[in-house]
């Protein structure tokens, strides 16, 4: 962070090499939307470019400086666009997991989107704790930080988002 605060275009890459990816699939996971997800993603990144000036480790490690301003665009773009949530088209039978029955794999794929369609109900922030804890595998003391919570109130976040979730899924069918 030093050599990029200096202007180096070589740290920036190596800082884009190394933090591009985790915020990138976070970002997907709280839009469900690649294309959108891609322009919050290079906006998060023009932001760590212009204003890595502003960066202090002493109050934040980068990568949860990142997901902090992920976060935020992300509630941004939620909020400008007033997301209707679970209004999903998908097809299910699209990207069937190979080697899988048919029945197997449709059921998989209507479980799948069962979960999508729950994850949209969720408040931002309940849906970004499951998404940094569940599905990124970060600790809830990193989870905690980007969100700017303690560690307690971020497991009551994930304690209310699994009780959501279990109430919005659908009872499972055999």
């Amino acid at each position: 962070m030093i050599q990029l605060q200096a202007g180096s275009i070589q740290a920036y890459q190596q800082l884009l090499d190394k933090h591009l990816p985790l915020i990138n699939r976070y970002i997907i996971r709280m839009l469900d939307n690649a294309n959108e997800a891609d322009d919050i993603t290079q906006e998060v990144f023009i932001r760590l470019w212009q204003k890595a000036q502003r960066f202090d480790p002493r109050v934040a490690r980068l990568s949860t400086w990142l997901h902090q301003i992920a976060h935020n665009l992300c509630i941004d773009h939620f909020r400008k666009n007033k997301i209707d949530q679970g209004n999903e088209d998908s097809n299910l039978l699209e990207d069937m997991p190979g080697g899988c029955e048919p029945q197997t794999a449709l059921l998989q794929q209507r479980q799948h989107l069962n979960i999508k369609q729950a994850m949209n109900y969720l408040p931002e922030r309940q849906r970004s704790a499951i998404i940094m804890c569940h599905y990124q595998g970060l600790s809830n003391k990193f989870a905690a930080e980007v969100l700017e919570i303690s560690v307690v109130a971020l497991e009551s976040l994930l304690s209310r988002a699994r009780k959501k979730l279990r109430e919005n899924l659908p009872a499972p069918t055999e």
